[in-house]
């Protein structure tokens, strides 16, 4: 009896320990990636869950607003798994929700796999508190007559409600960021509507005048509202020119060139690796360029007075060149020139086209020795081929301030600067930026008329 009463007690003690190990494990990783902080009129639910071989017994995601709770996944039986990882999704609308409305709303999911042997269940649970926004952005376009030349740029003036809208122009399938016009700085305009807001745009080299625009608003709900506003497009005329490759330019630029940079590693003849230079390397210099809007200041820092026209020097090219490189008389390549070259004598001090913040200054590929100023508001300039860089990046210039020498580094044939103006990364004609009357009639006009 004695030896029975042991034997129970072990087997009590066994199945005991075997159930709490049964309970032991980690539980379901829940990631719930979509919704963040917002929901809006059709808002999709994403999670990702993690467990040992993908092995889930049970999923269940709620929605409650305002102690009414909805079942938006409920199941037990489980996908295939992509080894740990199971992927789950649903949609938040009010198909899925009778009685959706704006305001607080809480996501809870829970999700268990088996322990050991199928005992007991491990049971894990994830909350996301989210905001409801059913109503649209607003969005009115204040400002007037807006006029562009295909390779240009344009200003517009805009209200955009609520405040914390993500809102700007879209030019075709380009997306043009709008910023508080409190941030304006310029002689006799300012602005205290903090739903005002002001876009630089542009209408790009390659671009169509027919290319279709709208001012957008968009919340972080995936809401979204966009408006027409009046305008009128020109097109420019492209230019052409044919550039002759002698051996004595390749043999200077490209080894010159290769030893300052490592994003292009190309093989073959001088030509072959010229080729690349010119396409491969520009086309990633040019998105290097373009990744600086993102640290454009968000108000103007150039005061609204003219940029700097270079009148002292020649123009050797002009924006927008379609150039057409030949090598012993044969077509061998097709690039555009986005900027001006300007040469008067060598080492000519270059200076800022106008008040902004150094975000660059160094080498640049084919642009060798460069300097990229931000102007706030998207609108940036570029100094190309400068022979020595006189500012360092992070530091303040102002207007006509010496920032470099000009040079014949990068790809150029003889000592001149390469310029060009950028709004939001995209490289325009930098002639407009020269022009007194383009900018009061296209810049500080529509600021004054919105005020």
């Amino acid at each position: 009896m004695r030896k029975l009463i042991v034997v129970v007690v072990v087997m009590a003690i066994l199945g005991g320990v075997v159930y709490v190990a049964a309970g032991l494990g980690s539980p379901p990783v829940i990631q719930i990636d979509s919704p963040q902080k917002f929901v809006g009129a059709s808002t999709p639910l994403k999670l990702t869950l993690t467990a040992p071989g993908g092995r889930l017994s049970s999923l269940q995601a709620t929605f409650d607003q305002g102690g009414t709770v909805t079942n938006l996944i409920d199941q037990a039986s489980m996908p295939d798994p992509d080894g740990d990882t199971v992927k789950f999704g649903a949609t938040i609308n009010r198909t899925a929700i009778t009685g959706l409305k704006s305001g607080p709303a809480r996501i809870t999911v829970t999700a268990s796999r088996p322990g050991f042997l199928g005992l007991r269940q491990i049971r894990s649970e994830a909350v996301r508190e989210v905001q409801v926004r059913l109503e649209p952005p607003r969005v009115a376009v204040l400002s007037t007559h807006h006029y562009i030349n295909v390779g240009g740029a344009e200003m517009i003036v805009y209200r955009a409600e609520p405040a914390d809208v993500a809102s700007g122009v879209r030019v075709g399938d380009l997306e043009y960021p709008g910023f508080p016009a409190t941030g304006v700085r310029a002689e006799g305009v300012t602005v205290g509507d903090p739903a005002l807001r002001v876009a630089f745009f542009a209408l790009l080299h390659d671009q169509e005048p027919a290319t279709p625009m709208k001012v957008f608003a968009r919340d972080e709900a995936g809401n979204q509202v966009q408006a027409d506003f009046e305008r009128r497009t020109f097109p420019k005329p492209a230019k052409a020119s044919r550039i002759e490759l002698p051996d004595t330019f390749l043999d200077r630029v490209v080894p010159a060139i290769l030893a300052s940079t490592q994003e292009v590693s190309p093989q073959g003849s001088t030509l072959d690796k010229f080729l690349v230079i010119n396409g491969d390397l520009r086309r990633k210099n040019n998105e290097k360029i373009a990744s600086f809007a993102r640290e454009t200041a968000p108000e103007m820092l150039w005061g609204g007075v003219v940029f700097h026209p270079f009148t002292n020097s020649a123009v050797q090219s002009a924006f927008a060149d379609r150039r057409t490189y030949l090598y012993q008389g044969r077509e061998v390549d097709h690039q555009t020139h986005l900027g001006f070259d300007l040469a008067s004598y060598a080492g000519t001090p270059v200076v800022a086209a106008n008040r902004g913040k150094v975000l660059f200054a160094g080498m640049l590929g084919i642009y060798g020795n460069t300097v990229i100023l931000d102007h706030g508001m998207g609108v940036q300039s570029l100094y190309g081929h400068l022979s020595s860089i006189g500012v360092s990046a992070g530091a303040m210039v102002e207007k006509s301030q010496e920032i470099g020498r000009s040079g014949m580094t990068g790809m150029a044939a003889g000592d001149h600067l390469h310029y060009t103006m950028l709004v939001s990364g995209h490289m325009v004609n930098p002639i407009e930026w020269w022009d007194t009357h383009w900018i009061e009639d296209r810049i500080l006009r529509k600021l004054r008329e919105a005020r």
